[in-house]
């Protein structure tokens, strides 16, 4: 339950701070004093979208700050739980709102995405809108409210993904059938350029080794006349580099003992002729290795010639033949098979059916045992608000086949039956807007009653009725904060005397500025609220009593 708000430069509002009762709350204020800018500033904290506009003006930033108890929201504790942000059964989430309207979301003082306020808000607050009869005209939403009530959440979607994956499979089956022909031509062509690639069997980096020695071979006379060339002049011919070195080593040597400064250069002469004794090693290790050899030569040709034929076939780089071979073989495996892989296919399409048709129908038997109890319970709700002959029903339209869809087996839709001897017609063909409004009211309360979610929310939700019927409403509000926190925002005085708790919203403007106070009435206050609401801005005696009256009942 929310247990305390703090609002900062919200709105109208320059500071509040608010410590938020259990049971039923209600707020009330002058038309135009800001009764609901509170809820809005929850919503905020919830998750809603955040607006530069929403900053008091004047003010860098808005910020808002609510505190939950949640011990007893088992749903809320694991969510925190499971991603580190569990705070001793406290949960605080705070918005920060930039004046140019960026906003700054936190979780328990983890800084948190919006989104993860929208989910976790979901589990504290259910905020019921004055205009939420409008969407009462869809179908969406009556099957959305039929699954709420009956707690049926978790396998509408567990149904919702079975049919995905149903559809999944089918389409799989469904292409590879209608597409049989097409790839058993295409899986012939595949086992054609991969039985020519299997004569070749191209390695990856082979065909640069091959380039490489099938280039030394076509140059071996060449490498050989020029190699005994350079090993002749290097250190077999008669005046030799190597026996040049050796002397002019000498002549440093000699010099060294005159200047112990030519030690250095010594060395590097030393050196020079050392590596150039390897070098005529290495060069007639390599003449001896080298040898015409007109069969590997061809070989080697034959090979080359064949990476570059089948590269100007399949219109590659012939470097590229080895990965060629691997996706030409990665493909036939894929699209090879067959009848056994189309049994297996259509077997496959069969088993998600089976899953979704089984997961469906358990969805439809808790709709249909839950949609009687709703309709008992929202037509002993709506007969007091006005509409005695009133009957309302929760129809489920089973679907064709071909109609099955990620919702289930059927069609929910709500009708009613607002005079005796009547047909029932859907809503929006009978209901008129004030009906429509006391059939939402009635709806929202024996919803809400089902709810795990605490703090119940109600903004004007009582706009278009009045009289004994705004007396009802307020029995029925009150009667929901016996076991649930319920806030109500309201001009009714006949709901407002049911509240617990009241408090007052009062709107002042000094030295050109403007801005709203939120406090709690004491008892005296709150008759005297009550029979301002009843009677405008002259209170009378007898207005007075009457406040009292209406107080005195609720309590009854």
């Amino acid at each position: 339950m929310l247990t305390h708000i703090n609002i900062s430069n919200f709105a109208i509002v320059e500071q509040l701070d608010l410590d938020i009762p259990n049971k039923l709350t209600v707020i009330t204020g002058e038309t135009g004093a800001g009764k609901s800018i509170m809820i809005d500033a929850l919503g905020l904290a919830l998750g809603d979208r955040a607006e530069s506009g929403s900053v008091r003006h004047g003010a860098d930033k808005a910020e808002i700050l609510a505190t939950f108890d949640v011990h007893n929201n088992p749903d809320a504790r694991a969510w925190l739980q499971s991603r580190d942000l569990d705070a001793d059964h406290e949960c605080i989430l705070r918005r920060v709102v930039s004046a140019d309207g960026r906003s700054r979301a936190y979780i328990n003082g983890t800084p948190s995405p919006v989104q993860s306020l929208k989910e976790l808000g979901e589990m504290l607050v259910s905020i019921h809108g004055q205009h939420e009869h409008q969407a009462l005209l869809k179908k969406d939403t009556h099957r959305a409210l039929l699954d709420e009530f009956a707690g049926l959440n978790d396998l509408a979607k567990s149904v919702s993904e079975a049919f995905r994956h149903w559809q999944k499979e089918l389409q799989a089956y469904e292409h590879f059938r209608d597409h049989a022909k097409e790839m058993q031509d295409r899986a012939d062509l595949l086992r054609f350029q991969i039985n020519e690639l299997d004569e070749l069997k191209p390695q990856p980096g082979e065909l640069a080794e091959l380039e490489a020695e099938h280039k030394k071979l076509s140059n071996v006379e060449s490498l050989l006349s020029r190699g005994q060339q350079a090993l002749t002049g290097l250190c077999e011919g008669d005046s030799t580099v190597l026996d040049q070195a050796h002397a002019i080593l000498q002549l440093l040597k000699d010099m060294l003992e005159e200047d112990p400064g030519l030690k250095d250069v010594v060395e590097m002469v030393d050196s020079a002729r050392i590596q150039l004794d390897e070098a005529g090693s290495s060069l007639r290790h390599y003449l001896d290795g080298l040898d015409l050899d007109p069969e590997r030569y061809q070989e080697l040709d034959n090979r080359v010639s064949g990476y570059f034929h089948l590269a100007r076939k399949h219109r590659v780089d012939p470097h590229q033949l080895a990965d060629l071979w691997q996706e030409l073989q990665t493909e036939l495996d894929a699209i090879d098979g067959g009848d056994e892989k189309l049994a297996k296919l259509e077997k496959a399409a069969q088993n998600a059916r089976e899953d979704y048709l089984k997961a469906a129908e358990k969805l439809s038997k808790g709709r249909a045992r839950e949609a009687r109890k709703l309709s008992k319970l929202i037509t002993e709700k709506v007969q007091p608000l006005g509409m005695p002959g009133a009957e309302f029903q929760v129809d489920l339209q089973p679907l064709g086949e071909e109609q099955y869809n990620a919702h289930g087996l059927e069609v929910v839709e709500f009708i009613v039956r607002t005079n005796p001897g009547q047909p029932a017609k859907p809503l929006n063909k009978v209901a008129s807007g004030g009906e429509l409004s006391r059939i939402s009211l009635a709806i929202q309360v024996a919803c809400a009653a089902k709810t795990n979610v605490a703090t119940l929310v109600f903004d004007e939700v009582d706009v278009g009725i009045g009289g004994a019927v705004a007396q009802i409403v307020g029995r029925l509000l009150r009667e929901l904060g016996t076991d649930n926190q319920v806030m109500c925002v309201t001009h009714l005085p006949q709901v407002a005397a049911q509240g617990h708790t009241h408090l007052h919203v009062n709107k002042q403007t000094s030295r050109n500025q403007t801005h709203t106070d939120i406090a709690e009435l004491s008892q005296d206050e709150k008759v005297a609220e009550i029979a301002r609401m009843l009677g405008g801005l002259k209170i009378t005696d007898q207005t007075l009593a009457h406040a009292k009256e209406l107080i005195e009942e609720s309590q009854t």
